[in-house]
C-alpha cells in the first residue's frame, strides 16, 4: 500500500464514520481531531506573569484558559487516547513560540514510569514531538521524575506536595541553548517550576514553557 493511497483510505474512512469534534460536538467529516471552527479558536498567546517568574518577562505561551475547547481537547488527548489532538495542539502552540526565544529544543515534563504504564503513553511527549517539529528543533527526553505523586490538579490547596528534587535531569540531553518546556495544562506551577529549576541545575542558559491551557 502506498502512502498517498493510505492517506486517501484514511480520508474516506473519516468521512463515512460519524465522529463528533471533542470541541464543539459537530460531525467531523474528513477532518482529524477537531473541526476547522475548533482548531481556528486555538490561538497562541505569549504571557509574562505566572508563578515560574518573580519579575515579569515573556517566558510562557498558552493557547488560554484551560476551559471550552481547549479543556475538552487535553482531556480527550489523555483520558480517550485521541493522540491525533496532539499534532492539532503542538502545532498551535509553535506559532505562537516567539523566534527570539531561539529555542534549541523541546523538553516534555515527563510522567513517573509507573504512571506512564499505566496510561500508555505521556502526553506531553506526544504535545513535544509535534512542537519540535514543527519549530524544526529536536525533542529531548532530558528529564526524568525520581518519584509518583498525586496530581496537582486534584488536591486541596493546602496538600500539594512538595516537587522539589523530584526531577532530574540528564546534562548530556541539553543544547548549548534556551530550551522549551511542555506540558499539557500549568495548574499550581509547581511542577513546571520543578522541572525548570532541574534544568538550570544541569545547565540550561533559559528555560521557556509551553503550555495548551492554564
Amino acid at each position: 500500500m502506498t502512502a498517498a493511497f493510505g492517506t486517501a483510505l484514511l480520508g474516506a474512512l473519516r468521512t463515512l464514520l460519524p465522529r463528533a469534534c471533542p470541541g464543539c460536538g459537530a460531525q467531523l467529516g474528513a477532518h482529524a481531531g477537531l473541526c476547522p471552527a475548533c482548531r481556528a479558536a486555538l490561538r497562541p498567546h505569549v504571557q509574562a506573569h505566572s508563578p515560574l517568574r518573580a519579575q515579569p518577562e515573556p517566558h510562557l505561551v498558552t493557547l488560554g484558559t484551560y476551559s471550552g475547547v481547549r479543556r475538552r481537547a487535553v482531556r480527550e488527548l489523555k483520558f480517550a487516547h485521541a493522540r491525533d489532538l496532539a499534532r492539532i495542539l503542538g502545532e498551535a502552540l509553535a506559532t505562537g513560540v516567539p523566534a527570539d526565544w531561539n529555542v534549541q529544543a523541546v523538553i516534555p515534563v515527563p510522567l513517573h514510569p509507573g504512571r506512564q504504564r499505566q496510561r500508555g503513553f505521556n502526553q506531553a511527549e506526544l504535545l513535544g514531538r509535534a512542537l519540535a517539529s514543527a519549530l524544526a528543533v529536536p525533542c529531548v527526553p532530558a528529564l526524568i521524575r525520581t518519584h509518583a505523586g498525586a496530581q496537582q490538579a486534584r488536591r486541596h490547596a493546602a496538600q500539594r506536595e512538595d516537587l522539589h528534587g523530584a526531577f532530574r535531569a540528564h546534562e548530556g540531553f541539553l543544547p548549548g541553548g534556551p530550551v522549551l518546556l511542555i506540558d499539557d495544562v500549568l495548574t499550581t506551577g509547581h511542577t513546571a517550576q520543578a522541572c525548570q529549576d532541574a534544568l538550570k541545575q544541569a545547565g540550561a542558559p533559559q528555560v521557556y514553557v509551553a503550555v495548551v491551557a492554564r
